[in-house]
């Protein structure tokens, strides 16, 4: 009698395929590009990405941050608010009252981190749900930007905070230092995910949370660091808002919030948390801003990249869902 043996492989040789997480928003961004391309011959150049690239830094910068705390299983609806808050404190300081740019950038840093550390402590303290505490942070610093702010601008001199916005050449196309910055960020916060242990709990976190509190790792003071982590890259977002508008204006930060939401899921991170990849919300993020260039290049209304924003968040979540279900 012969016995059939059990076949073994190598748990390293195994070949798998990425999932659809991984591979839908790279091959949606390449579509995209493709699409408009035939739609306008000015499409595809370097001015046209060095543009989307700078009009997406700063939102860039906060998708970052809600990358870090949806990975948790949270999300904070404030963080647009936030930023403007931020830029209008370094305005007001640096151009109203004299006070040295350094300073004034570090007080629009702390503001942010601040704010952020006050959505963590309520979220880890009181054990309130993250969706409600960022709204009604939303609305308090909402309100905070029109009573400081007097509902009037502040416009930034052209030697002053705009520095950012100073341009360097790649094969003949000017890029801006802002755009750089939110690259280099991005690429900083996939190795810290990926290669610390603090990273790697982040990911634990959103997984399974009592299972990290029981392998002793302080979750309060994880997730606390990560709300006020957060608020700081609001900080440095403010920055390059006051790089891309010229001043700080109290009507900014209205629609970040979901900007920045949307580039994350159409980015592959789950909702849910645990899941997902910081520079697949880069992916996410040119995904918009290609939308909305090659819209406007079209001749189209505004009224249509909203249009397929929606569609894509939604189609971003389905996908999300499918692979939950399959796994």
């Amino acid at each position: 009698m012969s016995m059939t043996q059990p076949t073994t492989t190598t748990p390293g040789r195994r070949f798998q395929l990425p999932n659809l997480s991984t591979l839908g928003p790279l091959i949606a961004l390449l579509i995209a590009c493709l699409f408009f391309t035939f739609q306008s011959d000015r499409f595809l150049t370097l001015g046209t990405f060095s543009l989307i690239l700078q009009q997406a830094s700063f939102v860039g910068v906060i998708a970052i941050a809600q990358t870090l705390i949806i990975l948790t299983a949270g999300i904070d609806l404030s963080c647009g608010m936030i930023m403007a808050l931020a830029s209008m404190v370094i305005g007001k300081l640096a151009v109203e009252q004299g006070v040295p740019v350094p300073l004034a950038i570090l007080a629009g840093f702390a503001v942010g981190a601040f704010v952020g550390w006050a959505n963590g402590l309520l979220i880890t303290r009181w054990k309130l749900p993250p969706f409600i505490v960022t709204l009604g942070m939303y609305s308090i610093v909402f309100a905070a930007v029109k009573i400081y702010s007097k509902a009037t601008s502040v416009p930034m001199p052209a030697d002053g905070l705009t520095f950012l916005a100073q341009r360097f050449t790649v094969f003949g196309t000017p890029f801006t230092y802002g755009s750089l910055l939110m690259v280099a960020l991005f690429v900083l916060t996939w190795l810290f995910l990926n290669y610390t242990a603090p990273g790697r709990h982040i990911y634990a976190l959103g997984n399974n949370p009592e299972a990290v509190r029981l392998s002793g790792i302080n979750t309060s003071r994880l997730l606390l660091s990560v709300y006020t982590f957060a608020g700081m890259l609001y900080g440095v977002a403010a920055l390059l808002l006051l790089e891309r508008i010229g001043g700080a204006s109290p009507e900014a930060g209205t629609t970040e919030n979901l900007e920045s939401i949307t580039a994350v899921v159409i980015g592959g991170t789950s909702l849910f948390g645990g899941r997902g990849n910081v520079l697949g919300t880069l992916i996410g993020v040119l995904i918009v801003g290609v939308f909305r260039s090659g819209l406007t290049f079209m001749g189209l209304d505004s009224v249509y990249q909203n249009l397929i924003t929606g569609i894509l968040i939604i189609l971003a979540v389905a996908t999300d869902q499918f692979s939950r279900r399959k796994a």
